[in-house]
């Protein structure tokens, strides 16, 4: 007998004046996305969102939330606007947010709010606000690992050390991993971590060990502290490419992956290697992001070319195999990519199409 379908977050929105799901319209096609995880007086959001416009001439917005009463309401309701614009060379294949907000690395920089974006190169850049909801920027480094020339291979992703803000790790085409010191703005380390291209690397609950996928279809973990060799713990059967990567913050023993032009999302223990603990399937079109709840060790989100964005209950993956999601959200578009908020982990944002949506769950 066919099991009933999740509970679909359209059908649990409250009343009018407390709307669940909130909409940003931007000028062009979004991709990268990253919530602050600096908590905003009021409970107000901040994100930034990347464009994708295959040209060299991209943006970044850094979007903020109010309250305000639109004409004719009865109660007032938030509204995303655009509080910065900042001029980028192509699309961001990522953004993040620096994880520290009181001091560390934000310290070198008078206590404005650091970010950085991958491209062609690793950049940082400082925001701070103006008092009145908008806000300026400024470029702070320019990061490229290449001695020999102005040039350097695509990097496809990174990642930044929660627990030691002055580390940023970036993956890259040329089969390579570069471990980065934000302060000196110099390049650690530098590693060939695959036999193809990396496409994404991501830490795990501390300093030292990482994660990464690639063209040749390996999930691999290396600890800095001895980075003479790589552990392979999972290789996908035919060694289709592995696009991304999202590591358990709350367990770090799980790691969820999946396949290029793939409708399931694999969920790996890293004590139990070489076969998955679970597969998530669900989805009628291809995967494009995951993201492991911030405040749960158990609850992971799938969203793809079919429009929708799935949450699933993994507590007893152990036991039985994870058939059906818990809760269901269809988007206007096939969604290219999600983050669930750290900071205010009852939000996951979306982005489909021009669109950025941020969803209570």
């Amino acid at each position: 007998m066919a099991s009933a379908p999740p509970p679909s977050l359209d059908r649990t929105m409250d009343s009018p004046q407390r709307k669940e799901i909130y909409t940003y319209k931007a000028p062009w096609t979004v991709f990268s996305l990253a919530w602050s995880h600096r908590l905003e007086p009021q409970s107000q959001f901040r994100l930034a969102i990347g464009s994708y416009i295959e040209q060299y001439n991209n943006a970044v917005q850094v979007l903020k939330t109010r309250m305000a009463l639109p004409p004719g309401a009865e109660y007032p309701s938030m509204q995303i606007y655009c509080a910065c614009e900042i001029e980028h060379p192509y699309p961001c294949t990522k953004i993040l947010w620096s994880p520290d907000a009181g001091g560390g690395v934000n310290a070198n920089y008078g206590g404005r709010d650091l970010l950085a974006t991958t491209g062609d190169y690793l950049r940082l850049w400082s925001v701070s606000g103006d008092g009145e909801g908008k806000m300026g920027h400024k470029r702070e480094a320019l990061l490229n690992n290449n001695k020999n020339s102005e040039y350097c291979a695509p990097l496809t992703s990174f990642d930044w050390n929660e627990y030691d803000p002055s580390m940023i790790a970036t993956s890259s085409i040329d089969t390579t991993c570069t471990i980065w010191d934000v302060n000196t703005q110099t390049a650690r380390t530098q590693l060939i971590a695959h036999d193809r291209e990396v496409f994404d690397l991501a830490f795990s609950r501390g300093t030292d060990v990482f994660a990464s996928v690639g063209a040749d279809g390996s999930v691999r973990l290396f600890d800095l502290r001895s980075l003479e060799h790589s552990t392979i713990i999972y290789e996908t059967p035919n060694l289709e490419p592995l696009l991304r990567l999202e590591w358990n913050k709350q367990d770090p023993n799980y790691l969820a992956t999946f396949k290029v032009d793939s409708r399931s999302t694999i969920i790996l223990d890293i004590r139990l290697p070489s076969i998955p603990v679970t597969e998530l399937g669900g989805h009628a079109g291809c995967v494009n992001a995951v993201a492991w709840a911030p405040h749960s060790s158990c609850h992971v989100c799938t969203a793809g070319d079919d429009c929708q964005a799935l949450i699933w209950d993994l507590s007893h993956m152990s036991k039985r195999p994870v058939e059906d999601p818990i809760l269901a959200y269809n988007a206007e578009g096939e969604v290219n990519n999600l983050q669930w908020s750290s900071s205010q982990p009852d939000w996951v944002s979306i982005a489909f199409s021009d669109k950025l949506q941020i969803l209570r769950v």
